[in-house]
C-alpha cells in the first residue's frame, strides 16, 4: 500500500537570479527552485540549465546539464532582409543537424555525454515596433552590411588554427563540429540573399585556400542560436581574419550582453517577460526530494504546489522509470511550465510541497462528458455529479486509509468525497479505540469540498490531499465541532463552488438568490468569497504541519458562529464559540491564496434571512475572538498562540487576526500585500485588556523569488532593484511588512528585509490601515525590532492619493506607537505620529517627512467622546498651544443614536473641544488609558447662555452596572478650577463660552487595560440653552490664555549610538522544519573588473561573521556540518601558477577534515592558476573538473564528503559577467552527514500530535 508522503521540494525546478545592483548583496543574490517539509515534502532539484536569459544557479558539469531550447511559433513573419554577401550552395544539409517536427535541431558535441541541445533554424523575426516577437528569445540588432574582399587566406589547416585556440580554452567544441556550427550560422545569416561568392569553411584537415568576403559579424548575432554557440563561432571567425574589424567590439559586446542575461526578458505578445521551464527535455526531469521516494512508483501522479501569488500555477505529473535515481529521486514527464522554489529564500521557507496523488486503492466517480440538468451548469461546463463516502452516527469502526479519490462530490448540501455526518465523538470519549481517522488519502479533482466533519468531534486527519476541489476543503460545518486533529495535510488549488454564500465568488453571489428576503442584492465582498482551504469554525480544533498552498480567497480561516447552525442548533450558548480558547496551532503553512493566508476574525450570520436582515443564513459576518478559560468571559484570558507559522505570496494579507489575546511566534511573512495585520476588540474594546503580539518573526518585502507572469498572476512590473516580478494586488499597491488597525498591539524582537520604495509605490517594514475611521491607541508599541540595510522606509502614514483616498478619516490622522527603546527610531521612549497631528506635537518633536511623521518625547493617552443629540457632526479639536491647526474628526457611525471620536492627546495639555455645528446636548468624556493621576484639561465651547448638570461616575461595561456616582460643581473662576484638579468642579466662562474640566484619573490602570478594573471612570455633561447666541471661543483667545502648556521643550532623549545586539528575530531562518538548525551562507567574489571599478573586497558571510579578503587570490572558509562552528580560513596567492596549484590540490585532499562545509570565493584573476587544479574540486562535491575563467570570477559552496548534498553550488563566470556570488541557508547536523554522536531531533510537533492523541 502506498506510503502517505506528500513530498516537498528543495531544489530547483527552475533557476532564477534577480537584476542585480551593487546595494544589493552587494552585486547579486541568487535563489533555486522548490521546497522541503518533513515527509510532506522532499528536496526539488530539476538536474537542467537554466534558460539563457537568466543567469545560471547551479552550475553543473555538463553531463549534468540539459542545455535550453528556444521555441518559435509557426509562420513567423520574415521581417528581415540580410545585406550580407556570403559563400555559394545552400543544397547540402548539415551534418549533426536532426530533423523534428519539420524543424533542424543542431545536436550538441561530445561534451554532453548524450544529452543533446536544439538550435532553432526558424527564420529571424522583429515586430514593426523593434519590439521581439512572442517567439524569438534574444534582442535583435538592424544594421547595415559591409563587405570587402579578403586577401588570400592563411595556407595553415583549420585544425591548427583550431588548436590553438584549445589552448586558451577558448571553445568547448570539437573542430567539425564547431566547422559545422560556423557554416549553419553563415548560411542562416545570408538566408535567401545567397551570393556567388559564398563558400562554406572547409573540412580541419583542409587548408584556407579561397580568397574570402569578409563577413559584418552584427548580421551573424541575428541567427537564433545560443550566444555561448554564437560567442565561439565569431572567436573562430576572428582567428580566421574573416570578420569586419570595423564592428567586431560591438559584435563581442552584445552577445557577452546575451550571455551575461543582461536583457534578462523573453518578450511575449503583450511585451512582458514569459515564464516556464525552458529546458530539451528528452527523457524526464529528476527531481531530488527531502525524503525517501521509493514508494513512489512509475506511472503515479504528483503535484507540484505554486509558489507564487496565483494558485493556478499549481502542476501535476506522471513518474516516469528511473532505474539510476537515489531513494529520493523521482523523474516526472513533462517539464514545468512555472518557477517552483526549492530553497528557503531570504529566511524565509518557500520551498514548494510536492504531493504524491495516487494510492493502491482508487475510488472514482463516474462521469458525463458535460454538464447537464441542475447542476448549475451555468457556472460549471464540466459535470460536476460525482460519488460521495457518508459516514453516520454509531458506526463500528471507520478507519479509512491508502485510498484516492477522484471524480468525488457534488454541489448539493451534504454529498462530499469523505463526509463525517453527525457521528458525534468518534475518539476514545465516544468509545472507539483505536480513535477514528482518515490517514493518507488522496483527494483530487473533486466537486465538492475534500473533507468534511459535522457534527463530529476527536476525528483525525492526517497525512491527506486535497487538490483541485470546489468550495471549502477541509470543512468544519456547524461550529460545534472540536478536538478534531488535522496533523500534515495538504490543500491546493480550492476554487469557489455553489452551496454556501461563503463558498461563492463574485458571479455566484449575486446569482444564487434563493434563500434571500425580499429584493436584497448580496455585496460579495462582504456577503461571500470566502472560500477557504481549511474552513475552521470552532477553535478548539488542533492544525500541525498544514499547508494551505493555494485559495481563491483563505488559506486557513479561523471563523466562528455566534450561535451553533444547522443540524446543531442549540448545542452551546450564544457567543460561546468567540470565548472559546484556540487549540494546537503550530508549523503550519499559507501561501499562494488572493484574500489572506490565515484569518482570525468575522463569522457567519446565523439567523434565517427576514425583513430586519434578508441575507440569507451562513453569509459571512462579524464576530470577535476573546478566548478566555473555559469559555467564559468572567474567567482569565487565554493567549491564542499562533506558533510558526510561515506565510509567502499571498496577494492581499499573509495573515490578518481581529481580537485578543493573540500571540504570533517564530513567523515568517515574505512576499504578501501585507505581511500581518492585528486589530483589537474594536473601537473601545468591550473585552478590557485585550491585547495582540508578533514576536521572534521575520517579516520580508520582496525577496529574490521573483516569481513567473502566467497562471493567473495579475500583475506583473518592476521590482526595488529593477528586475521584473509578479506583484501583489496591484503595481502600486503600498506594500508594508506589519500593519496597525487600532491596538493595543505589540512588536518585538522581529526581523524586517527588503521593503524598499519605488517611484510606483510605497513599501514600508511598519504601517497603518488605510482609510481607516476607527482609533488608534498610543498604547501600541515596538521594541527590541530589527531593520536590515535593505529597508529604505522604516515607517509610513499614507498620503492623499490612489490608496490611501484623502488620508483624512479619523484612524488616518490618529495614528500613533510608542518606540520603547528606539529601536525603530534611533530614540528611545519616543512615539510617533503622523506630521499634521498637532495634538500631539511639541516644539521638541523631530518631523521625519519621508515618513510624512513626527517623533516626540512625553506622555500619551486617549480621549473617548461620545455626543447625543445630534448626533451626526464632526468634532474639531485643538491643542491650545497650536490654536491654528485644530483636528478634525468625523467620528465612527454605525448607525448608533450617539456618535463617537478618540483623539490621541498629550497628557498634562490643554485642548478646546467644538463642533461644525450646534453644541450636541448630551457629551461623555472618557479619560481612556490614563494611569492613576495623569490629567489633561478640557474646554468646551458652548452658547454663552448655557446651564449645566456635570456629573462623573465609573462604568463597568463587562456587567453594565454604573457606581461611585458623584456631581460636579460649578466655582467662580479659572484660577480655583486649576488649584483643585482632583476635586469634581468645573468652570463656565460665560463670557467667551467655554466650558472647562481637568480630567483626571483616580484609579489605576494595569496592563492593556483602557481602564482600570474597576471599570471606566468618565464625566457626563448635560446642557440646557438658554439662548443660542453664537461664540467663536477659539477666536476669543482663551485657548492661550488658560493653556497649561510648560514653558520648557520637552526634547528628545539621546539618539541610540550602538547597533542593538539582541534586537530582531533569534532564528536564522523560519522554516517548516523548525527542528532542524540552519546557518545562512553569503559569498561574494570579485572579478579583475571588479577591483578596477574600485571594489576593495570579496568576502565571505556566515551568519553574522564575516570574512573579507582584499588580495587577489583565492579565499576558503570550512565550517562543520554537524556544529556550525567556524573551523578555519586560508587564502591562497593565485600570482604563482604552479606552486598554489599544488599548494591548493593538498589543502582540499589533505587538510580539508571530512564533514566540512567548503566556502570558496575569488578576487582578481585566478583563472589559470585555478584550471591546473580544477579536478581537485570534485572531491568538494562539483560534478566534472570546474571550467575557471581568465579575468573571472568564482565562488562555491561544497562539502567535503562521499555524499553530495543537494545543496552545492559553483558559479563560476567569465570576464564581463556579473561576479560570481551565492546565498544558501545550509542545513546542519543531518543524519547523512554522519556526523558523531547521536543526533537527537527535538520534534515539537511529533510531541504535540502524540500528547493530543493520548489527550483524546
Amino acid at each position: 500500500m502506498k506510503t502517505d508522503k506528500n513530498i516537498k521540494a528543495q531544489s530547483a525546478v527552475k533557476d532564477i537570479s534577480t537584476s542585480c545592483s551593487s546595494e544589493r548583496f552587494p552585486q547579486c543574490r541568487i535563489t533555486q527552485a522548490v521546497n522541503l517539509w518533513p515527509s510532506l515534502q522532499k528536496h526539488l532539484f530539476f538536474q537542467s540549465k537554466p534558460p539563457v536569459w537568466q543567469a545560471p544557479l547551479l552550475t553543473l558539469a555538463s553531463e549534468d546539464r540539459l542545455c535550453g531550447k528556444r521555441t518559435f511559433g509557426p509562420g513567423t513573419p520574415k521581417a528581415f532582409t540580410y545585406h550580407l554577401l556570403l559563400f555559394v550552395v545552400f543544397l547540402l544539409v548539415l551534418p549533426g543537424l536532426l530533423h523534428c517536427d519539420g524543424k533542424s535541431q543542431l545536436s550538441q558535441g561530445k561534451g554532453s555525454k548524450g544529452l543533446h541541445q536544439s538550435i532553432q533554424t526558424s527564420p529571424l523575426n522583429m515586430a514593426p515596433d523593434g519590439v521581439a516577437n512572442p517567439s524569438d528569445t534574444y534582442p535583435l540588432y538592424k544594421r547595415s552590411a559591409q563587405s570587402t574582399r579578403l586577401r588570400k587566406g592563411p595556407e595553415s589547416s583549420l585544425l591548427t588554427i583550431y588548436q590553438s585556440m584549445k589552448k586558451t580554452k577558448e571553445t568547448r567544441l570539437t573542430c567539425n563540429a564547431l566547422v559545422e556550427v560556423t557554416n549553419h550560422i553563415l548560411r542562416k545569416a545570408a538566408g535567401k540573399n545567397l551570393s556567388r561568392d559564398f563558400f562554406q569553411l572547409p573540412t580541419c584537415d583542409q587548408k584556407m585556400i579561397y580568397q574570402l568576403t569578409k563577413i559584418n559579424p552584427l548580421n551573424l548575432i541575428k541567427v537564433k542560436i545560443k550566444p555561448q554557440l554564437l560567442y565561439e563561432v565569431l572567436l573562430w571567425l576572428k582567428q580566421l581574419n574573416l570578420l569586419l574589424d570595423v564592428h567586431q567590439a560591438k559584435s563581442f559586446s552584445i552577445v557577452k550582453k546575451l550571455m551575461l542575461n543582461k536583457e534578462q526578458r523573453v518578450f511575449g505578445t503583450t511585451g512582458v517577460p514569459h515564464c516556464g521551464f525552458r529546458v530539451e527535455v528528452s527523457k524526464g526531469v529528476i527531481l531530488n526530494l527531502m525524503d525517501d521516494a521509493t514508494s513512489w512508483l512509475p506511472g503515479n501522479q504528483i503535484v507540484i504546489a505554486s509558489t507564487d501569488y496565483s494558485m493556478y500555477q499549481a502542476e501535476h505529473f506522471k513518474l516516469l522509470p528511473c532505474p539510476k535515481c537515489k531513494v529520493n529521486q523521482v523523474k516526472i514527464d513533462g517539464k514545468p511550465r512555472y518557477l517552483h522554489m526549492g530553497e528557503v529564500i531570504d529566511g524565509i521557507d518557500m520551498r514548494a510541497e510536492v504531493g504524491l496523488l495516487s494510492r493502491n486503492i482508487l475510488i472514482k466517480g463516474e462521469m458525463e462528458d458535460s454538464c447537464y440538468g441542475q447542476n448549475f451548469c451555468h457556472f460549471f461546463s464540466h459535470d460536476t455529479f460525482g460519488g460521495q463516502i457518508k459516514i453516520l452516527q454509531n458506526f463500528a469502526s471507520v478507519h479509512l486509509s491508502g485510498v484516492e479519490l477522484t471524480n468525488m462530490g457534488q454541489q448539493i448540501l451534504g454529498s462530499y468525497p469523505v463526509h463525517f455526518h453527525l457521528a458525534g465523538d468518534v475518539d476514545k470519549k465516544g468509545g472507539y479505540n483505536p480513535p477514528t481517522y482518515v490517514d493518507n488519502v488522496a483527494i483530487h479533482h473533486c466537486f465538492s469540498r475534500c473533507v468534511a466533519i459535522h457534527g463530529t468531534n476527536g476525528l483525525l486527519v492526517k497525512h491527506t490531499i486535497g487538490y483541485d476541489t470546489l468550495g471549502h476543503c477541509f470543512f468544519l460545518e456547524d461550529g460545534v465541532e472540536q478536538r478534531n486533529i488535522l496533523y500534515h495535510n495538504l490543500g491546493l488549488l480550492t476554487k469557489p463552488g455553489t452551496i454556501l454564500p461563503s463558498d461563492r465568488n463574485e458571479i455566484m453571489c449575486v446569482t444564487i438568490r434563493d434563500h434571500i428576503y425580499g429584493n436584497y442584492i448580496p455585496v460579495p465582498s462582504a456577503d461571500c468569497m470566502a472560500v477557504t482551504t481549511f474552513w475552521i469554525s470552532n477553535p478548539n480544533n488542533h492544525l500541525i504541519n498544514n499547508a494551505a498552498a493555494g485559495a481563491q480567497d483563505v488559506g486557513i480561516w479561523f471563523i466562528f458562529h455566534r450561535a451553533p447552525t444547522g443540524q446543531s442548533v442549540g448545542q452551546y450558548p450564544e457567543g460561546q464559540s468567540e470565548f472559546t480558547p484556540l487549540g494546537v496551532f503550530y508549523n503550519n503553512r499559507v501561501h499562494s491564496n488572493f484574500k489572506a493566508g490565515l484569518f482570525i476574525g468575522s463569522g457567519v450570520k446565523t439567523t434565517e434571512s427576514n425583513a430586519e436582515d434578508p441575507r440569507e443564513v451562513l453569509t459571512v459576518d462579524f464576530a470577535r475572538f476573546r478566548p478566555h478559560q473555559n469559555a467564559d468571559p468572567r474567567k482569565p484570558r487565554v493567549p491564542a498562540i499562533i506558533d510558526g507559522l510561515v506565510s509567502f505570496k499571498n496577494n492581499d494579507h499573509g495573515a490578518w487576526a481581529r481580537g485578543g489575546d493573540i500571540i504570533f511566534r517564530n513567523s515568517g511573512f515574505s512576499d504578501n500585500g501585507i505581511g500581518l495585520t492585528l486589530a483589537s476588540d474594536g473601537t473601545f474594546p468591550t473585552d478590557e485588556g485585550s491585547s495582540l503580539e508578533v514576536t521572534k518573526s521575520i517579516f520580508v518585502g520582496e525577496s529574490i523569488n521573483v516569481g513567473c507572469n502566467g497562471g493567473q498572476n495579475r500583475y506583473w512590473g518592476k521590482g526595488a532593484h529593477g528586475e521584473y516580478r509578479t506583484l501583489p494586488r496591484n503595481r502600486t499597491f503600498p506594500i508594508r511588512g506589519f500593519q496597525i488597525y487600532d491596538g493595543p498591539v505589540r512588536i518585538t524582537k522581529c526581523t524586517f528585509k527588503n521593503y524598499i520604495s519605488v517611484h510606483e509605490r510605497y513599501s514600508s517594514a511598519l504601517a497603518f490601515f488605510m482609510r481607516n475611521s476607527w482609533q488608534i491607541s498610543p498604547q501600541n508599541n515596538v521594541s527590541q525590532v530589527k531593520l536590515e540595510w535593505n529597508v529604505n522606509l522604516e515607517v509610513f502614514f499614507g498620503k492623499p492619493g490612489q490608496w490611501f483616498g484623502t488620508n483624512t478619516l479619523d484612524g488616518d490622522q490618529t495614528s500613533i506607537f510608542h518606540d520603547l527603546d528606539g529601536s525603530m527610531t534611533g530614540y528611545p521612549d519616543t512615539f510617533v505620529a503622523r506630521a499634521d497631528n498637532y495634538l500631539v506635537r511639541h516644539p521638541g518633536c523631530l518631523s521625519v517627512p519621508r515618513w510624512n511623521g513626527v517623533i516626540c518625547s512625553g506622555k500619551y493617552a486617549q480621549l473617548y467622546v461620545q455626543a447625543w443629540r445630534p448626533e451626526n457632526l464632526s468634532l474639531l479639536i485643538t491643542k491650545d498651544s497650536y490654536p491654528a491647526h485644530p483636528l478634525k474628526l468625523q467620528g465612527v457611525n454605525r448607525g448608533a443614536s450617539y456618535q463617537q471620536y478618540q483623539p490621541v492627546v498629550m497628557l498634562e495639555q490643554a485642548y478646546t473641544l467644538r463642533w461644525n455645528g450646534r453644541t450636541p446636548e448630551q457629551i461623555v468624556l472618557y479619560p481612556i488609558n490614563f494611569n492613576r493621576g495623569n490629567w489633561i484639561q478640557v474646554g468646551l465651547c458652548y452658547p454663552k447662555r448655557t446651564v449645566f448638570k456635570v456629573m462623573s461616575d465609573i462604568y463597568d461595561r463587562s456587567s453594565g452596572r454604573v457606581h461611585s456616582v458623584k456631581r460636579y460643581k460649578a466655582v467662580s473662576s479659572f484660577n480655583i478650577l486649576q488649584k483643585h484638579p482632583d476635586k469634581s468642579v468645573y468652570y463656565f466662562d460665560s463670557s467667551a463660552g467655554i466650558l472647562f474640566l481637568i480630567l483626571q484619573a483616580k484609579h489605576v490602570r494595569k496592563g492593556h487595560s483602557y481602564c482600570s478594573k474597576h471599570g471606566c471612570e468618565r464625566v457626563k455633561i448635560l446642557s440646557h440653552v438658554i439662548s443660542w447666541e453664537s461664540s467663536d471661543c477659539l477666536r476669543k483667545g482663551h485657548s492661550v490664555k488658560h493653556s497649561s502648556e510648560a514653558a520648557h521643550l520637552i526634547t528628545l532623549t539621546g539618539r541610540v549610538a550602538a547597533p542593538c545586539r539582541h534586537c530582531g528575530a533569534p532564528q536564522v531562518a523560519i522554516t517548516s522544519d523548525p527542528h532542524r538548525v540552519y546557518i545562512k551562507i553569503e559569498i561574494q567574489s570579485q572579478s579583475t573588473g571588479d577591483i578596477q571599478n574600485g571594489h576593495k573586497f570579496s568576502f565571505i558571510k556566515v551568519n553574522d561573521e564575516v570574512f573579507l579578503s582584499e588580495k587577489a587570490g583565492l579565499l576558503f572558509v570550512l565550517v562543520d556540518a554537524c556544529s556550525g562552528d567556524t573551523l578555519s580560513r586560508q587564502y591562497f596567492d593565485t600570482a604563482h601558477t604552479l606552486q598554489v596549484a599544488d599548494s591548493i590540490t593538498n589543502y582540499i585532499q589533505a587538510t580539508i577534515r571530512e564533514r566540512s562545509i567548503a566556502l570558496i570565493c575569488s578576487r582578481g584573476d585566478s583563472g589559470w592558476a585555478l584550471n591546473y587544479v580544477s579536478s581537485a574540486f570534485l572531491r568538494l562535491g562539483a560534478a566534472k573538473p570546474i571550467n575557471f575563467f581568465k579575468e573571472g570570477s568564482f565562488a562555491m559552496l561544497g562539502f567535503k564528503s562521499q555524499l553530495k548534498p543537494a545543496w552545492i553550488k559553483i558559479r563560476s563566470h567569465s570576464a564581463g559577467q556579473l561576479a560570481a556570488s551565492l546565498q544558501h541557508y545550509v542545513p546542519l547536523k543531518l543524519s547523512e552527514y554522519s556526523c558523531s554522536g547521536k543526533t537527537k531531533e527535538n520534534r515539537k510537533d511529533l510531541k504535540l500530535f502524540q500528547d493530543l492523541i493520548l489527550s483524546n
